[in-house]
């Protein structure tokens, strides 16, 4: 080392002397951003050189080292330390699957809390008597469309009840045992209901066809049934209850084996395909909460006093009525029966004749009112009225002369002496007879 020293001594001391100045130099001079040098003070963006070039020195070897670390933490982490990570796999997927049911289970409560409570809002506010029942089966047929409930005869149920849900009308019992019932649906074929069309009040029978789908047979070729029409049950057939909702009118068409009728095909109001919870109507007597009870007895209490408050009113009016006739004169006789008495004769009165007026130029032909006479003439010529005799006839008023005088000559009146009375005479010319105008 020494022999080194002195062997290269003025080198060194050459190199040390430069580094010297090299480092005077550095501190003394900046570097700019734009990367010129400057020696204006005022210049503050930029850096000494010798903070510049000690930078470049130790950036790259910091660099170099930061990601030769940060390479191999990746290594290790990524590639080499995976020995937990095959069971905290297992672990997550199964953790995964359990989270999934339980959102599966938790999804199902809630549509079916959601079913069940439109269930029970309907039922609350229908006014036949329910039982809820839950369906766990069907037939299994694509010919005969039957599913089974959960409720039977030990809850009342009875063959050819209703069953209804929320939406509409699903079918009628057909079997009952005593924990469950079978339950015929309203698309079979052998099944039926009366229905009527909502807007057109146009009455038919519902059935179901081979594809289970519902249409109304029977009807007469209307152009007023139009799709979208609603269809509610009629009550007719004594199994569904009047009003409830069955579909509406999806397509018309005619029937190909009789051109004066049409088939309406009709799209359920409920899903006949997904049926979870069901009502069955056991009673058809009215069912009232506790405020229409309430009301109802308000009611019979205001018409009992409004039917008294009347009765009391009749009572007085008949009071009134039997004073009254107390003080009238008495309508019977007190010797005749009851069917015999004027009050209780109800045969027509007699017509009164009409008494003729006077006339203002009397001749022969007019009578005298107040007395039955026949105008008679004289022996002299001279018309003279004479008392009507017994068993006379009288020609009533309107008769035509001709007709009046054949009456008179065919009754003439005998005089006491046995002479016949004479006839009239024609009066002498030049002279009017009495009672004529000339």
């Amino acid at each position: 080392m020494e022999s080194f020293l002195v062997r290269y001594r003025n080198h060194l001391v050459l190199l040390t002397i430069l580094a010297a100045q090299l480092i005077g130099l550095g501190v003394q001079v900046r570097h700019s951003r734009a990367g010129r040098n400057s020696l204006d003070p005022s210049d503050s963006a930029g850096v000494r050189l010798i903070r510049f070039w000690a930078e470049s020195m130790v950036s790259p070897p910091e660099r170099l080292i930061h990601g030769v670390k940060s390479g191999a933490d990746n290594l290790w982490t990524g590639y080499l330390d995976l020995r937990h990570v095959r069971q905290q796999n297992l672990e997550l997927e199964q953790t995964i699957g359990r989270l999934r049911l339980e959102q599966a289970a938790l999804l199902e409560d809630a549509r079916q809390g959601q079913r069940l409570q439109a269930l029970l809002g309907f039922q609350q506010r229908y006014i036949y008597a329910t039982v809820a029942a839950q369906v766990f089966g069907t037939s299994g047929s694509d010919q005969s469309r039957v599913f089974y409930i959960d409720k039977g005869s030990d809850s009342g149920l009875a063959r050819d009840m209703a069953v209804v849900t929320a939406d509409g009308i699903v079918g009628k019992v057909r079997d009952v045992f005593p924990h469950n019932a079978q339950v015929l649906a309203i698309n079979d074929q052998t099944s039926g209901a009366g229905v009527l069309l909502e807007t057109t009040r146009i009455r038919g029978i519902l059935k179901g066809n081979v594809s289970g789908q519902l249409e109304v047979v029977g009807v007469l070729s209307d152009e007023r049934i139009k799709p979208g029409e609603k269809v509610v049950t009629a009550g007719g057939d004594l199994v569904f209850p009047r009003g409830l909702p069955v579909g509406v009118v999806s397509k018309v068409a005619s029937d190909s084996d009789n051109p004066a009728y049409i088939d309406v095909m009709v799209k359920s109001s409920a899903n006949l395909d997904r049926l979870d919870e069901v009502l069955v109507i056991t009673s058809m007597q009215p069912r009232f909460s506790a405020q229409e009870k309430q009301d109802m007895a308000t009611s019979e209490t205001l018409d009992g006093a409004q039917a008294a408050a009347i009765e009391q009113q009749i009572q007085a009016q008949q009071k009134a009525a039997q004073i009254t006739a107390e003080r009238l004169p008495g309508l019977t006789v007190p010797n005749l029966p009851p069917d015999q008495q004027p009050i209780n004769d109800s045969s027509p009165p007699n017509p009164i004749s009409p008494q003729p007026q006077s006339p203002v130029h009397p001749d022969e032909f007019s009578p005298i009112p107040g007395d039955k006479v026949v105008a008679g003439v004289s022996d002299d010529g001279a018309a003279s009225p004479a008392p009507a005799a017994a068993g006379k006839t009288i020609a009533p008023p309107g008769t035509p002369p001709r007709a009046e005088n054949a009456a008179r000559n065919a009754h003439a009146t005998v005089p006491p002496s046995g002479r016949p009375a004479s006839t009239a005479q024609a009066p002498p010319a030049g002279q009017t007879a009495p009672g004529r105008n000339p």
